[in-house]
C-alpha cells in the first residue's frame, strides 16, 4: 500500500512530470506501456494485435484541459483517432477521459466535444469506451454517459472499489448501457472507496456476477488471475462479454486467454501527456517496477 500511494503521489507533481515526458530516456522506457508518441505508432500496435486475433481501444493520453480551446482540440484530435482506428478495420475502438474534453468547465462543453465522437462510432461500427476518473467526476461522467448513449455506442468504465459502484452498476443496467468493470486506480478518501483488496476483489467479483446476469455485453478489466477465474467459474457464454487488459501487461495471461478462445481487448495509450497514465500502472501492481529497473539495466 505504501508503494501504491508513492507512486500515485508522484502522478500528480507536475515539475516531475515535466522532466519525465521531456526525457529521451524515460520514453524509451514507457515504450513497455505506452504504443508511442504519434497516432501512427499506435495504429501500428492495432494492427499487430488484430493479426494475433485480439482487439485494441486507442487512447490519445491526456486529461484536466483548463480551456475550451483546448477541450475542442482535444475532441478533434480524438476524431482523427477514430476515424485512423476505423480505418484498420480491427475492430478497433477508442478510449476518452472526459477532463480531457472539458468537464472541468461544464457538462455542455464535454458533450459537445464528445457527441460527434459518438455518432462517427455509431457510423464507422466502433464503440467510445468512457474512462472513469477520481471521484471528484464520478456523478457527473455517468450523467454524460447516459447522454451519450443516446447518440450512439457508448461503454462506461465502473470502478469495484467505490462503495456506490452498484447502485451505479444498476442504473446502467437498467439503460443497457455496456459497463467495463475495473478495481480502480486512484487514491480516494476511506469514506468513497474500499482499502482493503479482499473487500475490492469481493466486491469486483459481485459485480462481475451482476453484469453477467443483467448487463449488456459488459467487459471484466483486470490482470487478476482469481477474478478471471470468477469471470469463468460463472459459465458465460464466448460472445457474451470481453476481457480487457492494458497494453504490456501481463501478457502471459493475454496468451492464455486467447489461446482458450475468449475475446480479449487491449487498452493502447498513445501520446507525448504519457506520465501519470504511466505512474498509475507502477501504482497497481508492483511487478510492473521491476520490469522498469530491468529496462533501465539493460
Amino acid at each position: 500500500m505504501l508503494l501504491k500511494n508513492f507512486f500515485l503521489y508522484l502522478s500528480t507533481q507536475r515539475t516531475l512530470r515535466h522532466w519525465m515526458e521531456s526525457s529521451p530516456v524515460a520514453q524509451r522506457l514507457n515504450r513497455r506501456f505506452i504504443a508511442g508518441n504519434r497516432l501512427d505508432d499506435g495504429l501500428a500496435v492495432v494492427r499487430q494485435l488484430h493479426s494475433l486475433g485480439i482487439q485494441t481501444a486507442l487512447d490519445h493520453l491526456g486529461e484536466n484541459v483548463s480551456t475550451e480551446e483546448a477541450a475542442a482540440a482535444a475532441g478533434a484530435e480524438a476524431m482523427a483517432v477514430l476515424q485512423g482506428a476505423i480505418a484498420q478495420q480491427a475492430g478497433a475502438t477508442i478510449s476518452i477521459k472526459l477532463t480531457q474534453f472539458g468537464l472541468d468547465l461544464s457538462n455542455e462543453l464535454t458533450l459537445a466535444n464528445a457527441g460527434p465522437l459518438v455518432r462517427l462510432a455509431r457510423e464507422g461500427g466502433s464503440r467510445v469506451e468512457v474512462d472513469m476518473e477520481s471521484t471528484a467526476y464520478t456523478q457527473r461522467t455517468i450523467e454524460i454517459l447516459e447522454a451519450l448513449n443516446a447518440a450512439g455506442p457508448v461503454r462506461g468504465v465502473i470502478q469495484a472499489y467505490l462503495f456506490r459502484t452498484a447502485a451505479d452498476i444498476d442504473r446502467l443496467n437498467a439503460l443497457h448501457v455496456p459497463v467495463r468493470l475495473c478495481k480502480g486506480a486512484y487514491n480516494e478518501p476511506a469514506d468513497l472507496a474500499m482499502k482493503r483488496k479482499s473487500d475490492v476483489d469481493e466486491n469486483y467479483k459481485r459485480m462481475a456476477t451482476r453484469l453477467l446476469e443483467k448487463g449488456s455485453y459488459p467487459a471484466f478489466a483486470t490482470h487478476d488471475p482469481a477474478m478471471i477465474q470468477h469471470v469463468l467459474s460463472l459459465r458465460p457464454a464466448k460472445d457474451q462479454f470481453e476481457f480487457q487488459m492494458l497494453y504490456g501487461i501481463r501478457r502471459d495471461l493475454q496468451d492464455q486467454l486467447r489461446a482458450e478462445g475468449w475475446r480479449l481487448r487491449l487498452y493502447v495509450p498513445f501520446g507525448d501527456a504519457w506520465y501519470p497514465y504511466f505512474m498509475r500502472r507502477l501504482a497497481e501492481r508492483p511487478a510492473n517496477v521491476w520490469f522498469l529497473a530491468r529496462g533501465m539495466w539493460r
